[in-house]
């Protein structure tokens, strides 16, 4: 990795880093930074499909809550949700693409986490 790559951007005349950029920038990270929003989405790219699957994926998450990050990812498109119409009714999860490009752009976080875990599990979670 080359240091450009490694430190935040700068603002050159190549690379103007405006204060649009930040915001949109910041109302990422807040909107992936959600609690469970982020491992959603990551139980959604893995595979999930079902309700049970994203517990089983997002372990400590009340089923309450689930169903509340669930409907509001649909809401802002990032997951859709599927009806069909069986004996019970299967309601189904996917990603979008969205959704999907979203978590692809924040695998590198997920390595980061893998290399440093000691970093993290020296920190109280919220």
């Amino acid at each position: 990795m080359t240091s450009q790559t490694t430190r935040p951007l700068a603002r050159t005349p190549e690379n103007p880093v405006s204060e649009g950029d930040c915001q949109l920038f910041q109302r990422t990270v807040e909107l992936t930074g959600r609690r469970w929003s982020g491992a959603i989405l990551w139980a959604a790219v893995a595979g999930a499909r079902r309700f049970v699957e994203y517990r089983r994926f997002v372990a400590g998450i009340s089923d309450r809550l689930l169903t509340q990050r669930l409907r509001e990812l649909e809401q802002q498109g990032f997951i859709t949700r599927e009806v069909v119409p069986t004996m019970p009714v299967q309601i189904l999860y996917t990603p979008t693409e969205a959704g999907a490009e979203l978590i692809a752009a924040m695998q590198p976080l997920g390595e980061w986490g893998a290399k440093h875990r000691d970093v993290l599990e020296r920190i109280e979670p919220e």
